[in-house]
């Protein structure tokens, strides 16, 4: 939920990462970013999903008491000030959903699982804020089980791809029981090759003029070589050959004593130096300089900026622009969209006037792409349109998000049954009314007068008013909000009112 706070009032980003989790706290007077806290864990989340892909107890609690200790610095902190979200390991996790119940409570603020490209978008954030620049750059940020590569010229970013590889899962396939082998290295190195490969022309070196890294394990090794004496804060496959001959020498990551290393970088070093010694040759980087910015701090500037259009009544964020390019690339019927949207909202004002801007706006959403399906097939578009806006890119929205306003869609006809579980929320409840009243009204796909019907809530009762007038001349209408009262009755937690005939 989004309110309205003070310009310059301090904001919080929780990274719920596969290697560590990370809790930044900082303002933006005047846009300028400026660090109030930081908090950082190495929780190694990552390396507690099993075999079948579920995300471990032990590995669970290790996060949880993380939370805890975040959710005692945020004291006090408002939800509209603290975003938190959640990468790679739980977009894998078959058992996420439960872990993500557990984990909002100890943390005391929802949290929202991104896609990789959305994860790639939010650290570019932080970069730009942080580090900007008018060059075109390469980004690289190597997390615990994901890689993302950012190609970027000054505030934008132009291309974001993510790889299912990271510094803790290449640790533990090719240095079992941290044993430390030219072999493993060799596999590690092949098996990142095969991730990257498609993305040789997309993030060539014409494409850019400098790199660098937003991640730890970039820091580290960069740390590693200046405490050496191999050279300045730039990584390149010089350092980066010298940091595997001196794994190779230990043999055990328990034996690794390198000027500068951190003994919570030691299990998960020599998958990070695979991947980068694979960066560096691959895409051609002779000097990877790490960046001051990252994933924490652009889920703070992102804030910032969501909150700072809502005070000013701008038009929206990203999320409003991912949804019109998403009309345009799917040819949705913008002018139904429309109509639809309008009734829907007006009626979802009424009944719930408390409502807090992300349910309304999730609503509008839900309108404007509840038809994006019928680029499918136009029978049963709902579902083509609830699996689009579960599976789409749209920069802007967390993967929470989409797949609520996909339900949205999901449910604008047919039985309630399928979005059961969902409908425990009184505030989807609503959301889905006013959705399939709108739906309803608008099925002719003329003009309409969105004050001809109005709605309003008495408990679970959901009164629907109109003229006798108005429904003698619109008999098809008439049937159908008869049809949907009876759908209501049978199955769902609200009741349709209509006006006696």
């Amino acid at each position: 939920m989004l309110a309205l706070h003070p310009p310059g009032v301090p904001l919080a980003g929780v990274d719920i990462g596969s290697n560590s989790f990370r809790l930044e706290i900082g303002a933006l007077p005047q846009g300028r970013y400026r660090r109030i806290d930081y908090l950082k864990e190495t929780v190694r989340l990552g390396a507690g999903l099993d075999t079948n892909g579920m995300l471990t107890e032990e590995a669970a609690q290790r996060g949880l008491a993380c939370l805890r200790r975040f959710a005692a610095r945020l004291a006090g902190f408002a939800p509209s000030q603290v975003r938190a979200v959640a990468t790679q390991t739980l977009r894998e996790a078959r058992n996420r959903n439960a872990f993500l119940l557990r984990a909002q409570e100890a943390l005391g603020y929802p949290i929202e699982v991104i896609s990789g490209r959305e994860e790639g978008r939010l650290i570019y954030a932080g970069v730009a804020h942080l580090q900007p620049s008018e060059a075109a750059r390469l980004v690289v940020d190597i997390g615990g089980r994901s890689t993302e590569l950012i190609l970027a010229e000054g505030a934008a970013a132009r291309a974001v791809e993510s790889f299912r590889i990271g510094c803790v899962s290449l640790s533990m396939r090719f240095f079992p029981d941290g044993r430390i082998t030219p072999e493993g290295f060799r596999a590690a190195q092949v098996a990142a090759g095969a991730e990257f490969e498609e993305a040789l022309e997309a993030f060539a070196p014409h494409r850019w003029q400098e790199a660098l890294g937003a991640s730890g394990t970039v820091g580290a090794v960069s740390q590693i070589l200046v405490a050496a004496g191999q050279g300045d804060a730039a990584i390149g496959p010089e350092g980066l050959r010298w940091c595997i001959e001196q794994c190779l020498r230990a043999g055990q990551v328990d034996a690794l004593d390198l000027p500068g290393l951190k003994p919570d970088r030691r299990p998960v070093l020599p998958g990070g130096l695979a991947i980068l010694y694979t960066l560096a040759s691959h895409f051609g980087i002779r000097a990877l300089q790490p960046a001051k910015g990252a994933l924490r701090q652009g889920l703070i500037a992102d804030l910032h900026e969501r909150t700072e259009a809502l005070r000013r009544g701008l038009p929206g964020d990203l999320r409003d622009a991912s949804v019109a390019e998403l009309q345009r690339r799917f040819a949705v019927d913008a002018a139904q969209a429309d109509r639809v949207a309008r009734v829907a909202l007006a009626l979802f004002d009424a009944a719930v006037p408390d409502a807090d801007p992300d349910s309304r706006r999730e609503l509008g959403w839900a309108c404007a792409l509840h038809e994006i399906g019928q680029m499918v097939s136009h029978h049963d578009h709902h579902r083509h349109s609830a699996y689009l806006l579960a599976h789409v890119d749209a920069p802007g929205f967390s993967q929470s998000q989409q797949r609520r306003v996909g339900e949205l869609v999901l449910a604008q006809r047919g039985g309630l049954r399928k979005i059961e579980p969902q409908l425990a929320s009184e505030t989807f409840a609503w959301q889905v009314l006013c959705l399939r009243l709108a739906v309803i009204k608008c099925h002719a796909r003329g003009a309409v007068d969105v004050q001809a019907i109005a709605l309003r809530a008495h408990g679970r009762d959901a009164s629907l008013s109109y003229t006798r007038e108005w429904a003698a001349a619109r008999p098809r209408t008439l049937y159908l909000l008869q049809e949907e009262a009876a759908t209501w009755l049978r199955s769902g937690p609200l009741r349709l009112v209509l006006p006696p005939a």
